[in-house]
């Protein structure tokens, strides 16, 4: 792949073919881009990887639907797995060995994948165990293999708790844990947070750290709550286990105060207890990192995919306020709710200037 344009082309090829579901189509464009001249990782993140990345950029603005994105990323899946199945024929492991794998609990699988490829390329021997893996069976594994690191991957900010949790049990094995993925934050924030031994944004920049050295060994006398001393108020603790009741509650108080949610269908009000389960969610693990921003980019973000589907982002507004009121004794809580509800309030106020000066 001589230039920019090439890597251009190749991309379109293998986006026409991911969002049509053709894998023969896939696959010899993947094989196509390295029978051009392009490097195997360079097919990996910046053909595949890149692919992906607009699979959500375009279910996020609504022009495919879920199943579309389901569909694409298998697509994508299987066009790695032919280019590793290709490399592993040229490639051996000179390195040590090293364990792959998602929180249990996060599904998106493909990051993780490609971490784990990468160091193939780079000569390690891998375990990739693939999504939602128990942190039990992770640990037998690790008992079983002896890697020199744990690479731990999750997409959802809500699997943070899981994924301290899964940190501190394989630290206390003595194996040390790097983990990637945007649960941890744009600038690795939640991994320092919550006590990993290393982060990476991406998968070449994981490689490249592993280049430098070996990952440090975890101290093995340690406890979660040694991260997080602000969890002793309990408040994450009484969020996390009322959740169920939250969400009934804010979803029947608001169909007592908006009588339009009484014609709702039945879908749309799935849909608007799922969303408010998210809130809960996000909410819930906002608390756990004592950290508001994570709710409210949560929320930010919730309002721009309501908004590509034609949902006014101050809808949000009412469930917040809401959820506050069931949440009053909680004061971390409440504080994280009012400040996102601004947050909401001011967005909402841009958009409306910008739309009243476009028109």
């Amino acid at each position: 792949m001589r230039t920019s344009t090439a890597l251009r082309q190749w991309q379109e090829q293998l986006w026409d073919a991911a969002s049509t579901g053709d894998e023969e189509a896939a696959t010899r464009t993947v094989f196509g881009a390295l029978e051009d001249g392009a490097p195997p990782e360079t097919v990996l993140l910046d053909l595949v990887g890149a692919v992906q990345r607009r699979v959500g950029e375009e279910w996020a603005a609504n022009r495919i639907t879920v199943a579309q994105e389901h569909a694409a990323t298998a697509i994508n899946e299987r066009a790695i797995a032919a280019l590793s199945h290709h490399c592993a024929q040229h490639t051996a492991a000179v390195r040590g060995r090293a364990t792959v794998t998602c929180v249990d609990g996060e599904w998106h699988s493909l990051p993780a994948r490609l971490v784990a490829e990468v160091l193939k390329l780079r000569g390690w021997k891998v375990d990739y165990l693939g999504a939602q893996v128990p942190t039990g069976h992770l640990i037998s594994h690790i008992h079983r293999t002896g890697p020199e690191f744990v690479a731990l991957s999750s997409s959802i900010p809500v699997r943070l708790p899981t994924a301290h949790a899964t940190i501190t049990a394989v630290q206390a094995t003595g194996t040390p844990v790097l983990v990637g993925g945007a649960a941890f934050g744009r600038h690795g924030q939640y991994a320092r947070r919550l006590g990993a031994d290393a982060w990476a944004p991406d998968a070449k920049a994981a490689a490249d750290r592993l280049e430098r050295g070996p990952l440090p060994r975890p101290a093995l006398a340690h406890q979660p709550i040694d991260d997080l001393p602000h969890l002793a108020d309990q408040e994450y603790t009484m969020v996390a286990r009322s959740r169920t009741r939250l969400v009934r509650e804010v979803t029947g108080t608001l169909a007592e105060r908006f009588p339009a949610m009484r014609d709702y269908t039945d879908a749309q009000r799935e849909r608007t207890a799922e969303d408010i389960a998210h809130i809960v969610d996000f909410l819930a693990t906002a608390l756990y990192t004592d950290d508001v921003d994570l709710f409210t980019d949560f929320i930010l973000w919730t309002a721009g995919i309501l908004g590509s589907r034609g949902v006014p982002a101050r809808s949000l507004v009412p469930a917040l306020g809401i959820l506050g009121e069931q949440l009053k004794d909680f004061p971390r809580a409440t504080s994280t709710l009012r400040q996102a509800a601004d947050c909401l309030t001011r967005a909402g106020s841009v958009i409306a200037s910008d739309s009243r000066n476009t028109v």
